[in-house]
This record gives C-alpha cells, sequence and structure tokens, in this order.
C-alpha cells in the first residue's frame, strides 16, 4: 500500500485526505497497537462538501448526518484498504484530532481555538482517519506560517451573530442555541 493509493481512494470518495504520519513505538497500544501510520481525513473548502451535500445522510431529516456520512464513507474506505478507521465523533476513545492534524498538515491554532489551514484558512474540518498497520512512506510535512500571525483586523473574533467566538475560545452553547433557534434555521 501507498500513500498515494490512500488519496487517490480518499479523493475517489468525494473526501479530501488531510496529511498522514508514523506513529512512535510509544504511541502504538490500545485501539492503535497495530497502526503505524495514520491518513486523516476530512473537508477542505468544498472539498468533501459536495460528496456529504448529494449523500442520503444530508437529507433524510435524522440526527448527526455528517458524522452518520463521514462514518458510512470511511468505512468502506478502511474495508477496501485494510485500514482500522477512527472518527473525531462517537468515542470514547476520544482520539486527539487536533494534535494529530497538527503533524499531518501545516495547520496553526486560531484565536478562536479552531485550528486555521494556510490554504483554506477555517473552511476545514477532520471527519475521521484511516490506521494502517505499514507504516506508510508519507511525504515530510511542509511547515507554513499560520496565517494569523499577519492578520491584525482579527475578523474571525466578530464574524458569529451569537459572539460564540471570542479569545477567550469557542463558546459551544451560545452556538448550538443560535443553530437551533428561528434565526439560525439558515
Amino acid at each position: 500500500m501507498t500513500f498515494e493509493t490512500v488519496v487517490s481512494a480518499i479523493d475517489s470518495a468525494g473526501l479530501a485526505a488531510r496529511g498522514g504520519f508514523r506513529l512512535a513505538q510509544s504511541e502504538r497500544h490500545g485501539a492503535l497497537a497495530d497502526v503505524g501510520a495514520l491518513v486523516l481525513i476530512g473537508v477542505a473548502g468544498r472539498r468533501g462538501w459536495d460528496a456529504y451535500a448529494a449523500s442520503p445522510e444530508a437529507g433524510d431529516g435524522l440526527e448527526h448526518p455528517l458524522d452518520r456520512f463521514s462514518q458510512r464513507v470511511i468505512d468502506a474506505l478502511g474495508a477496501e484498504l485494510g485500514a482500522v478507521p477512527l472518527y473525531p465523533f462517537g468515542g470514547p476513545p476520544h482520539w486527539p484530532f487536533q494534535q494529530w492534524a497538527r503533524r499531518a498538515e501545516p495547520v496553526h491554532p486560531s484565536p478562536i481555538g479552531i485550528l486555521i489551514h494556510p490554504t483554506y484558512g477555517l473552511w476545514h474540518s477532520y471527519r475521521g482517519a484511516l490506521g494502517f498497520a505499514d507504516r506508510l512512506d508519507i511525504p515530510a510535512l511542509v511547515a507554513s506560517a499560520s496565517p494569523c500571525d499577519s492578520c491584525r483586523e482579527r475578523p474571525c473574533l466578530s464574524a458569529c451573530p451569537v459572539g460564540a467566538f471570542s479569545l477567550g475560545g469557542y463558546h459551544v452553547g451560545a452556538c448550538a442555541a443560535h443553530l437551533t433557534s428561528a434565526a439560525g434555521g439558515d
């Protein structure tokens, strides 16, 4: 199995390969005992979002449509590629996706706590990962400066209509309350 084969399969499934890394021997225990490398999967810009929007889960009216879509697609990829699927939702275990992301691609913490990508800004997410027994030949991480370093206006802090973002972090309750209200319906 090659990293390029994995990336191609993820791309064919409509999602975005978000980079990968090899696990240190000290990390290989429990559910990760037989995992030598992780490849993260998600959405980056429109990549992945269009596949979700066209999925049956997006319009079926049931709870957690994006999680269910992600699990269906990534489980199928895992079966196809002989990999263990792992998710940032549905734990325990609660996998350290933000830490993994920083090892897989050049993302940085933003003022609101969400990781920012040098190309996609805040318009990206991690929907899962595939764990491979083989220690894939993964390209080295290319360092990149944080886009926040050159941003003086910090529009991310005032973009939310209910003030859920601040230097203190992301206020999940305020966001959730807005999204479930009539004003957050769109």
